[in-house]
This record gives C-alpha cells, structure tokens and sequence, in this order.
C-alpha cells in the first residue's frame, strides 16, 4: 500500500498539517486565551497590544487586522480555534463560509438553502 502523501498541494486549501500548527501557533494560542471573557475584553480594548503580547507574526496581525479568514488559515489558524475570535467580531459561520467560497453572505445562505432542498 503507498504511503499518503500529507504534503500534497490541492489547489485554493490549505492543509493543516504540522507545518501549519507551528506556523500558526501563537495565532491559535491567542484564539484559545478568548475562552475567557477577560481576554476577550482585553482583546477588544486593544487589539494591537494583544496581538503583541502574543507574539503574533505581521502576516497574521494584518490577517486579524483585515478579518480575513482566509488569511488567518493561510497564515496557520485553524478554523476551530479561528472560531473564537470570529465571535468577538459578530461573524457567523455562514460569514466565514461566504469568506471561504468568495461569494457574500447572503449567496452563501441561499446556496445552503437550495441545497437543503435537494
């Protein structure tokens, strides 16, 4: 049986792999710390300082920045932990999802709509 190939490049994903969680560790660590309100308030105080404290790298800073995530996942987030600080902003899965399939939210709700008729 041949081995699976865990690096393999599939057009518009990102893997999350063990390359990607390093990269994205202090990004995924600052999604964690929003378990706590106290955090989260802190964040939305000044997010500037947070990501500092956290020692975010510039690309995922200007991620966070933008609420890009897609960039966010680029730059080592993973969704779940992504999902936490998608609610400090007010976005919904279907916000994150529209983000992810590049159409707006809206179109992405009536795409899960119609689908849901099928």
């Amino acid at each position: 049986m041949d081995a699976f190939d865990h690096h393999l490049s599939i057009p518009g994903t990102t893997l999350f792999d063990g390359r990607q969680a390093m990269k994205g560790y202090a990004l995924n660590k600052m999604c964690y710390s929003f378990n706590d309100a106290a955090n989260r308030e802190a964040f939305k105080a000044d997010p500037e300082s947070y990501m500092a404290k956290m020692k975010l790298s510039d690309p995922q800073k200007e991620a966070v920045r933008s609420l890009n995530v897609l960039r966010m996942i680029e730059a080592g987030g993973n969704i779940y932990y992504l999902a936490k600080l998608a609610g400090i902003y007010g976005l919904s899965v279907q916000d994150v999802g529209a983000q992810q399939t590049g159409v707006t939210t809206e179109e992405f709700k009536a795409k899960l709509v119609a689908q849901g008729r099928t």
